[in-house]
């Protein structure tokens, strides 16, 4: 019989290892000597020590998942309770029984890692959904569409929920992008209509004004194309091709009638300014007539200015009035001399006039008399009295001599 300290073999070939149970049988050996029979199932011992090893670093190198951990653990373990081999099996269930642990507390940690990652991916999908509702209300098409876009990549990064919770998620953030869609569909078809009801009155309106082009009326024609103007600003835009072409065209058409109109009010300015100084120059010949000293050769002259002047025509409407102004002065001159000349020459007006002044010149020399004879008898309140009176009187009269002097008195 030949043992060690792991394992016997009997008289028949028996092998037995030694166990934390007792003897177990290992197997029968009868193809050569004891030892040899002990060195075979050691070597089988050996083996399992490996192939345990290399498990336990599997396990804990690699990301070997559970599932195929255990499986190997189980296997291994079959090995060593099936007690073909001669060692230390109940250190090698330990080592199991220790491994096992370790896969098993692995497979909790992924198990809440992959808890937490559903319920981030569960709250990144919800705060997606809510944002895409929010968008799905929003009037900025570009910046919104290109913002559904960038969550739709974000959501496929994440990971998938639950089949029902997934499916409830996305039912709601897809009906979110189909509604923003269907409501930017229908605000473009509305701007398109917009803009065609634009181009079209833009169109009438380069009509209009491509056939005032050539117009010569230059007042009405240049107001009319300042309401077509305003009608084109409240007509909005058109399609981009269309509101250029259109835009071109109407405003070549205003550029060719004021231009022309340019032209024409250059030659009239021109005109204009070489009639004022013409009658600059009638003005100055008539302003050389005052003061005025034989009224009708004064008036023979300036006739034939004022013949004059009407015949040169317009001159620029702001100087208008200042060169006017210089004939008119000289004309009132004359007729205020004409006025002087009919009162001296009037004999009615001679006669009122001296009439008057004798009414006048009577009752100073009585207020006269009077104021001497009243201080003459010491009545002196009477006397300055009366001498107010004769100053006013006196003052009358003095007026009147004057008048009466025009008249060559």
């Amino acid at each position: 019989m030949s043992s060690d300290p792991w394992g016997r073999v009997d008289e028949t070939g028996t092998v037995y290892v030694r166990t934390a149970d007792g003897e177990q049988v290992v197997g029968s050996w009868q193809a050569g000597t004891p030892e040899e029979a002990l060195a075979y199932f050691e070597r089988k011992y050996e083996g399992l020590v490996v192939e345990i090893g290399l498990l336990e670093r599997r396990v804990r190198t690699t990301d070997l998942s559970a599932k195929d951990a255990t499986t190997a653990i189980e296997h291994l373990r079959q090995q060593v309770e099936e007690h073909h081999a001669v060692g230390d099996l109940d250190a090698l269930r330990g080592r199991l029984d220790t491994l096992a642990g370790s896969v098993e507390s692995r497979r909790e940690e992924r198990k809440a890692q992959k808890a937490k990652q559903t319920d981030e991916a569960r709250h990144a999908k919800e705060e997606l959904v809510v944002e895409a509702e929010q968008l799905a209300q929003s009037d900025q098409w570009r910046a919104a569409g290109e913002r559904l876009r960038a969550l739709v990549d974000t959501w496929k990064g994440l990971p998938r929920l639950d089949r029902k919770s997934d499916d409830e998620l996305w039912h709601r953030f897809s009906h979110a992008r189909s509604a923003f869609s269907k409501r930017r569909k229908a605000h473009f078809a509305s701007l398109d209509a917009q803009r065609e009801d634009a181009r079209q009155i833009k169109e009438r309106l380069v009509a209009e004004a491509e056939s005032l082009s050539g117009s010569t009326d230059w007042g009405p024609t240049a107001a009319r194309y300042r309401e077509l103007m305003a009608d084109w600003k409240a007509a909005g835009r058109a399609q981009r091709d269309a509101e250029d072409d259109l835009w071109n065209r109407f405003r070549g058409a205003q550029d060719v009638f004021f231009a022309a109109r340019s032209e024409v009010f250059a030659e009239r300015d021109a005109e204009q300014a070489e009639n004022l100084k013409l009658k600059e120059e009638l003005a100055a010949e008539a302003e050389k007539l005052v003061p005025v000293t034989d009224l009708k050769a004064a008036r023979a002259a300036f006739r034939g200015i004022n013949e004059r002047w009407e015949a040169i025509g317009h001159v620029p409407r702001d100087a208008r009035p200042k060169v006017e102004g210089r004939m008119h002065a000289v004309e009132r001159a004359l007729q205020e001399s004409e006025e002087a000349e009919w009162r001296r020459t009037n004999p009615e007006a001679r006669a009122r006039a001296a009439g008057l002044t004798g009414q006048l010149q009577a009752a100073v020399d009585k207020l006269r008399e009077q104021a001497e004879a009243a201080r003459a008898a010491g009545n002196t309140a009477k006397a300055d009295k009366l001498g107010r009176e004769l100053e006013g009187r006196q003052a009358l009269l003095d007026q009147a001599l004057k008048g009466l002097e025009e008249f060559g008195g």
